[in-house]
């Protein structure tokens, strides 16, 4: 079974293209979903706030993931910490999680920031989800209610669109025009023959 991690930049239609290969029954294992789940339980929680502080909660003590990423990436201290301290989480998750799919040809994880944490080697090939960065904005101000200033300094801490790409084993152009099927369906025809 091959091990596919599926990247692209905050607004790049990542999670798009992951329900598209989870239509031909690939299995997909979403990493940020994920770590906001870890982020609740209680002892990864309490090593957060030794990290962000008490900032970080709402006005019933829960933790308000708006306000840590907010936080996060106005501090790259905080960002790295972490990261370092949650990618190690995820990833054994998702090696657990990747032994319960043996029925797959390949598994995809989908995750924003392969690259810049160094875990390429991770992964039997890496699909990079392109686009072009002002759709990118658009989507994510519809999506996340998120102002440019607030995106823009979360696009600081991703590598580019084309080094990305350039690093990547495929690339889907998912600009909002070119079709993205027929691209899946390619990739999905190669990683199965």
């Amino acid at each position: 079974m091959l091990i596919v991690g599926l990247t692209g930049n905050i607004g790049s239609g990542k999670s798009t293209i992951a329900s598209v290969f989870q239509c031909l029954h690939i299995p997909v294992y979403h990493a940020d979903a994920e770590a906001k789940k870890m982020y609740l339980q209680e002892d990864v929680l309490n090593r957060t706030l030794s990290i962000a502080g008490d900032q970080i909660l709402d006005h019933n003590g829960q933790l308000d993931l708006q306000a840590l990423g907010q936080l996060a990436f106005a501090d790259p201290r905080i960002l790295n910490a972490l990261n370092r301290m949650i990618h190690p989480l995820v990833q054994t998750d998702f090696r657990e999680w990747t032994l319960r799919q043996s029925h797959s040809p390949y598994v995809i994880q989908e995750a924003a920031i392969i690259f810049e944490h160094g875990l390429r080697q991770e992964y039997d090939r890496v699909i990079h989800v392109s686009c072009p960065e002002a759709v990118a904005i658009e989507r994510i101000e519809k999506r996340d209610h998120l102002s440019r200033k607030m995106i823009r300094q979360r696009l600081m801490f991703q590598m580019s669109d084309k080094e990305k790409a350039h690093l990547a084993d495929f690339v889907i152009l998912n600009d909002g025009t070119t079709l993205v099927i027929p691209q899946v369906l390619e990739i999905h025809q190669t990683l199965t023959t």
